[in-house]
């Protein structure tokens, strides 16, 4: 051995790197720390941790290689969905009555996961005006169109155009324009889409009455806010990304101000004339969607956007949807729909590009072919589907394609469309102002949603699990836990499995057998190093670094600290003393006696792991569905470890290692312990409030947002389901992932929750003045403390 160079290593200073013993080139050198000395030894062939196999892949390509597996994976599990969702429907064909109770359970849960869940306030119709901008905004011989408004939620209100015929009306009809597209363009007052404009004046000019509601833009947030420039969000990602992690979506606000006007409708005209609905390309959709979840509909045109939805999560981002391939594909929506009348339009469109998803208007071949997928029954008849020859795109809102709504609403006769209406000598107007203000109403009702939150989570999980609470029959004075902790935790079970399956999502896969694969990649004078690799799945493998001890006896059974990286991190990174924000840990705690295990998480390569999330949604699952049972399979093959003890595996992570730490140890109960370091936070309000310049609705981020976590599991909800094991958390006074009062109210609840159940020592926080880094000091001794590891001499 040669000496290189003698560091000298304090606390507090970083420590050298432990450099890596280079995979296929068994004749190099390598370098270890040896006691604070950089040496130099040769290669050894024993280098293989024993009942394991060789590992011969290049360290350099083991996260590539986890990452393409998991792509594979989830793109297998969407293309399975189409034939598993059978599971979920048991139609009833018999009549037209049991048909629509044999589907009311499904209509349900995708009113659920678009977010149309909250109750409409009382309906009416509104003219509006003053006078630069009167209420009657054109008149023609047949109809009048007015400037409308209607309430939908709590400080949310419809707005658009009202065309009124000036008899009778002989039906009703919401015309939802594309996204960025205004009520005056689709009208033709604006210049837009001529076909277009003539297909919705055909209908006015033939007495149906109108309402063009406004939608949100998919153009580009106006902003002087740099952060949110830098965040490349368009109008409808602003919203999504707000709403999604509340259980609202940007779709179901649009939904909901449709079914607003048809109440509005209905307080007009009560229930005798019959309601369509009709839209083009984003407002086809909202179309679609609203004709599914409300049976009052009768009739539903949707131009330009029925496809194969296998590959929406290829689409712009807010059309995820959480779950959506796991029940439902365009045909299970017009599923819903029948047998009502159901016109699709194979129609040209908008090419969309750069949304976090590009959108371009479907194939034919695709159309036609989800089409023949609807399940109509032995009687039922197809939608009508609108083409051109050989699969030309017609329209949108072609002659045969208002006609077949028309006739769907029982209008027998269609007039054709004249010129467009002329605007009332006053009616210059610009749409931008009333489309910011629909934005800011849904902006705010989202910001409402957050500032209740706590009390909805509360109710949800602790007043259910404690009642006494919610009744307030307890005692200020009492010296006692509230209830014992076991009640506790069988109480909570329930809700550790609402957190995976509805929370984070979980794969329906089983796990493989392990085929552990190591290597030896760095050694000190007290421990050794190996990088170890087991399949997960047939296309998923886990990958992680652990450190040995040794000092370790004969038959001796350790306890295990498992350090998780943050975000770009790899597990190396744990035991390098040059990452300061990691200060070594993974190889200090090894010096203290204990076996340390860095896995590899997928939160590397920023956006290939944001379009892995992406994928996975669409089938009820997320990243950390790969996360959990990764570390499911690691924590197994631990348990097999002959100087493991699998009663003692602690967790310890730091930023995204941090989150890891209160969604992967409260569903696994084979952690023993955990520790959050540099993330815990009001997590809801870090996801989704607008008025935080350090939330995610300012960052590149878009993965963040879970769905409807802000109103089930935020971070002390999360940490509740660590009870009865310990839980801590360490922060940074400087860290500006948060601020230290946001921390200090959130994990208050932790504190009290522990204490009332009489558990107070099992939990702590410790704050140090630092930022985003490990701090080791009152974490360590809380890793010997409750792991049962003697700490070393002072």
């Amino acid at each position: 051995m040669t000496i290189l160079n003698l560091i000298p290593w304090e606390r507090g200073r970083p420590r050298p790197a432990v450099e890596r013993k280079r995979t296929g080139t068994s004749a190099l050198p390598r370098v270890l720390l040896l006691a604070g000395v950089l040496l130099a030894v040769g290669s050894r062939a024993a280098d293989v941790l024993p009942g394991t196999a060789p590992l011969t892949w290049p360290e350099a390509d083991l996260s590539e290689r986890l990452m393409d597996g998991a792509h594979q994976f989830v793109e297998r599990k969407i293309g399975e969905a189409p034939a598993r969702r059978a599971a979920f429907w048991a139609r009833d064909f018999s009549s037209a009555e049991a048909y629509a109770r044999s589907v009311a359970a499904r209509r349900e849960r995708f009113r659920t996961i678009i977010g149309v869940v909250d109750a409409r306030l009382a309906p009416g119709l509104e003219q509006y005006g003053d006078t630069a901008r009167p209420a009657l905004v054109a008149e023609t011989a047949r109809y009048r169109v007015w400037q409308v408004r209607w309430p939908v939620l709590d400080g949310v209100w419809g707005a658009g155009l009202w065309v009124q015929p000036k008899e009778r009306p002989v039906a009703l009809v919401v015309v939802v324009p594309d996204a960025g597209q205004s009520p005056e363009q689709v009208l033709g007052l604006a210049a837009g889409d001529g076909a277009l404009a003539s297909g919705v004046r055909q209908l006015a000019e033939s007495g149906v009455e109108l309402i063009l509601p406004v939608t949100v833009s998919r153009e580009k947030l106006v902003t002087e806010d740099l952060a949110l420039r830098r965040s490349d969000q368009t109008y409808r990602e602003w919203i999504y990304r707000q709403a999604f992690h509340l259980g609202r979506h940007v779709i179901g606000y649009e939904v909901q101000t449709v079914l607003a006007a048809v109440d509005g409708f209905r307080a007009r005209h009560g229930a005798d004339l019959p309601v369509g609905v009709a839209g083009h390309a984003e407002g086809g959709l909202v179309a679609f969607y609203a004709a599914a979840v409300d049976p009052r509909i009768r009739a539903t045109l949707v131009s330009g956007y029925f496809d194969s939805r296998q590959q929406v999560w290829a689409e712009p981002i807010y059309r995820n949807v959480w779950g959506l391939l796991r029940e439902f594909g365009d045909a299970e929506i017009a599923g819903l729909i029948g047998p009502r009348e159901l016109v699709i339009e194979h129609a040209p469109g908008p090419s969309v590009a750069g949304h976090k998803g590009d959108w371009n208007p479907p194939e034919f071949a695709r159309v036609a072919a989800e089409v023949r997928r609807i399940e109509t029954g032995p009687q039922g008849a197809r939608p009508l589907l609108i083409h051109g020859a050989e699969g030309a795109r017609v329209g949108p809102f072609s002659p045969a394609a208002v006609g077949g709504l028309a006739r769907g609403l029982g209008v027998a006769t269609l007039v054709a469309a004249a010129d467009a209406p002329r605007p009332s000598p006053a009616a210059s107007f610009d749409p931008a102002p009333r489309h910011r203000r629909f934005v800011r109403e849904l902006e705010g009702h989202v910001q409402m949603l957050i500032a209740g939150a706590d009390q909805v989570r509360e109710k949800f999980f602790l007043h259910a699990v404690m009642p006494e609470l919610a009744d307030n029959k307890w005692s200020t004075e009492r010296r006692h836990p509230l209830q014992p902790a076991a009640k506790f935790v069988a109480g909570a079970a329930r809700y550790r499995q609402l957190f995976l399956e509805d929370g984070l999502g979980r794969f329906d896969e089983p796990l493989v057998p392990f085929n552990a694969r190591t290597r030896q990649v760095a050694e000190t004078t007290r421990w050794t190093a190996y990088d170890v690799v087991l399949d997960v799945w047939p296309e998923v493998i886990a990958w992680g670094v652990l450190v040995v001890p040794k000092d370790l006896r004969p038959g001796e059974r350790r306890p295990v600290v498992v350090c998780q990286h943050g975000r770009n991190g790899v597990p190396r990174d744990t035991v390098d003393g040059n990452k300061t924000a990691y200060n070594n840990f993974a190889g200090v705690l090894a010096e203290r006696g204990f076996v340390t295990f860095a896995p590899h998480n997928l939160y590397r390569g920023e956006d290939r792991y944001r379009w892995l999330s992406r994928k996975a949604n669409t089938v009820q699952a997320s990243l950390f569905s790969f996360i959990l049972a990764q570390h499911d399979q690691i924590l197994r093959w631990l348990g097999t470890q002959p100087f493991v003890d699998p009663a003692r595996i602690g967790f310890y992570g730091l930023s995204y290692g941090g989150e890891t730490a209160v969604r992967v140890p409260p569903i696994l109960p084979g952690y023993a312990l955990s520790i959050c370091s540099g993330d815990f936070n009001q997590w809801t309000r870090k996801v989704a409030a607008t008025d935080q310049p350090f939330s995610f609705m300012r960052t590149i981020e878009w993965e963040m947002p879970y769905w409807n976590l802000g109103h089930t599991f935020d971070y002390a909800e999360m940490a509740y389901l660590m009870v009865p094991r310990p839980f801590m958390v360490e922060r940074g006074h400087y860290d500006r992932v948060g601020r230290d009062a946001w921390v200090a109210h959130e994990y208050g609840k932790v504190r009290w929750l522990y204490a009332t159940l009489g558990l107070a020592e099992r939990t702590a926080i410790e704050y140090f003045p630092g930022g985003h880094s490990i701090n080791g000091e009152g974490t360590f001794e809380f890793l010997h403390r409750h792991l049962q590891w003697p700490a070393p001499a002072r």
